[in-house]
């Protein structure tokens, strides 16, 4: 159970006790309502302790929570607890500070899609936000994010999207750079995927009888499909699908290779900041790095990008992929 929800939870189901005008709380009676809140919510049995209970009385007080003013009556040696004001209600209140804060950075990484297509719902919800809460800042940006809302291809962003929720089988015509002409594909679409400022969608390609990628720039047209969905294999996990790659591209018969590269001193600083892949691991005295990764065409331009700052010394595929395209690159500036 996470933390904050099982708070909100017993928070709520003490409003309820408290409310009651005729209702009779003390500690035990409120950690009676706040269990079975939190069965009714979780499907588990709980027991919450004297000590949580007092400690979300105060929270509720506090400034922090819901500056509730709860009244405390003695009979005997027992204390029953109240609302003074029996109009009161944590449900009425406004937000607080915290929760101001949290919302103000939501808005902040919600802006990101503004002026996007499909996203024009955006801005009136923004603007709900920022004026019912008050949040409204200066208009002026604070943070920047990668994002190009004139690349080709972002307008099925939306149709993709809904595609994979709803479980809906596609038919998709695709141009890739290469090709003379387009082709035409039935997709079981399961996943996007943002890298290097182009996005990429990954799915079920029935003529292949695998999983494939296609660039959404490349896309010419997306039609729906009467056919039964084909569910993502068990076996695979997006979370954890790129791991072993640099990029998208998972190339066939490949496997990982242990990349061992000499980087020029004052680039060096640079890559060991900003790693090059998740496995990455530095030698300061040689100026050496590794990383573990199956080759693809995304690792050798990301190394050719580095020019002559970086060498690769193993394994020798790899120094020979990087000298093909040194070879044709010569050709262009002799």
């Amino acid at each position: 159970m996470a933390q904050n929800k099982g708070a909100i939870v017993r928070y709520r189901a003490i409003d309820r006790c408290l409310r009651k005008k005729n209702g009779r709380y003390g500690w035990e009676e409120l950690a009676k309502a706040c269990n079975e809140a939190l069965y009714d919510a979780f499907s588990e049995h709980f027991s919450v302790s004297r000590r949580q209970i007092f400690l979300d009385l105060n929270h509720m007080e506090s400034n922090a929570g819901y500056r509730a003013l709860i009244k405390r009556t003695k009979d005997g040696k027992r204390t029953y607890y109240s609302y003074e004001d029996p109009n009161f209600s944590i449900e009425k209140t406004p937000i607080t500070e915290g929760e101001a804060e949290q919302l103000k950075e939501t808005i902040l990484m919600l802006n990101r899609f503004k002026g996007m297509p499909h996203f024009e719902w955006m801005e009136e919800l923004l603007s709900k936000l920022e004026d019912t809460f008050h949040l409204k800042g200066s208009g002026e940006s604070v943070i920047g994010f990668e994002q190009n809302q004139y690349l080709k291809g972002i307008e099925n962003i939306t149709p993709l999207f809904e595609a994979i929720v709803n479980k809906q089988v596609l038919n998709i015509r695709y141009k890739s750079f290469k090709a003379n002409k387009p082709i035409t594909c039935e997709i079981h679409p399961y996943f996007l995927k943002q890298y290097n400022n182009r996005w990429f969608l990954f799915g079920w390609n029935t003529e292949f009888g695998m999983i494939t990628n296609f660039a959404l720039d490349r896309i010419e047209a997306i039609s729906p499909m009467f056919a039964e969905y084909r569910e993502k294999p068990d076996n695979i996990n997006f979370d954890e699908y790129f791991d072993d790659i640099v990029g998208v591209t998972i190339p066939k018969d490949k496997h990982i290779e242990h990349i061992v590269m000499r980087v020029a001193p004052d680039r060096y600083p640079y890559i060991k900041n900003k790693p090059l892949h998740p496995s990455q691991h530095c030698y300061d005295k040689e100026m050496r790095i590794t990383i573990d990764v199956i080759p693809n065409s995304e690792l050798i331009s990301l190394l050719l990008s580095f020019g002559s700052q970086m060498e690769v010394l193993e394994p020798q595929s790899v120094r020979d992929m990087m000298r093909e395209h040194v070879k044709t690159l010569n050709k262009f500036y002799k």
